[in-house]
């Protein structure tokens, strides 16, 4: 029997609303610094994000610099990081060396993908991340076919990304893949913009 997936619960803003997500006992939670994201965090309390523990907290990037991406997890102390924009092998690997975190590497994913693309990322992700592949990097609500992940032919361990909600919640739990390492969770499971529903959230988990 495979492990169930972990959670992970992306898009965080506001300290409430975090205090009441980690009373779900998620095991990741993603903060976005995006600026052209619905979800960007702008200025989070630097004190109360260093403070949080038990929890992965994973800063979320998309085409940023190797500056950028070094303060900002130095200045909040997290602990893992999403690349969910179009970054090289050489840029994923700078920042593993940079940092010593853990990388997420995200791709969007369509019916026509070629996963050989991603052999070359082998060596410098820790995980992968699969979201529908939209222009907007992710946070669109929408779901990709699954049953594309059939042609996923490497070992490495990922996230499933992309419109999951109440509905397919327990489709994407239970899915038969034993590379499915984490479930992410985000715009399907929002009040608005950057502030989750912790009631679809209680409903999901219970599932």
């Amino acid at each position: 029997m495979r492990p169930l997936p972990v959670i992970k619960i992306c898009g965080l803003r506001e300290p409430s609303n975090i205090k009441e997500v980690l009373s779900l006992d998620p095991q990741y939670i993603g903060f976005v610094f995006y600026p052209s994201s619905s979800r960007f965090v702008g200025e989070l309390d630097i004190e109360y994000i260093k403070g949080l523990k038990d929890v992965k907290k994973t800063a979320v990037f998309v085409n940023a610099s190797l500056e950028e991406i070094v303060t900002v997890v130095n200045k909040y102390q997290f602990d893992a990081i999403q690349l969910h924009g179009h970054e090289s092998v050489a840029f994923c690997k700078d920042v593993k060396e940079s940092t010593g975190l853990e990388i997420i590497k995200a791709f969007g994913i369509d019916s026509e993908f070629d996963f050989n693309q991603l052999e070359p990322y082998l060596l410098v992700a820790d995980y992968f991340l699969f979201d529908t592949k939209t222009s907007i990097y992710g946070g669109s609500g929408r779901v990709f076919n699954w049953d594309v992940l059939k042609r996923y032919p490497f070992d490495k361990r990922y996230f499933l990304s992309g419109g999951i909600d109440l509905d397919n919640f327990q489709d994407a739990y239970t899915f038969e893949d034993e590379r499915l390492y984490a479930i992410d969770l985000n715009s399907r499971f929002e009040s608005s913009p950057g502030i989750k529903n912790i009631l679809l959230l209680k409903q999901a988990l219970k599932k």
